[in-house]
């Protein structure tokens, strides 16, 4: 089977997190099948104590499972290992942690920074 590939997320090689463009502090990522274009597809996000997101909007749904640690959002929603996110499209917000997350994404559409 040359077109499977199996990935397991706590054993992946991390690169900077560029996603709208710059480098965010204290965030990294390993893209599992992403067309950056459309905005479709899944990825590994690791978020290092301390890190934030930009304030941004789903132009269509993203799902998130959280694999470890904590990430609060901007509403203090606190996701913990184990949830299973989703936000719609229109949502917006941004997330943080204080101690830490790694996140298994599965994006369909293109986030747009506010």
């Amino acid at each position: 089977m040359d077109k499977r590939r199996i990935t397991n997320p706590f054993d992946v090689e991390f690169k900077p997190f560029d996603r709208y463009g710059s480098i965010i502090e204290k965030m990294s990522w390993h893209i599992v099948s992403l067309d950056k274009k459309k905005g479709f597809g899944s990825f590994i996000l690791k978020l290092e104590p301390g890190a934030q997101s930009i304030p941004h909007e789903h132009t269509g749904f993203e799902e998130f499972l959280v694999l470890d640690g904590e990430l609060t959002d901007s509403d203090n929603t606190v996701f913990r290992k184990g949830d299973f996110v989703t936000f719609e499209p229109g949502s917006v917000h941004s997330s943080q942690t204080n101690s830490g997350c790694l996140l298994l994404v599965f994006q369909m559409g293109i986030n747009r920074p506010i």
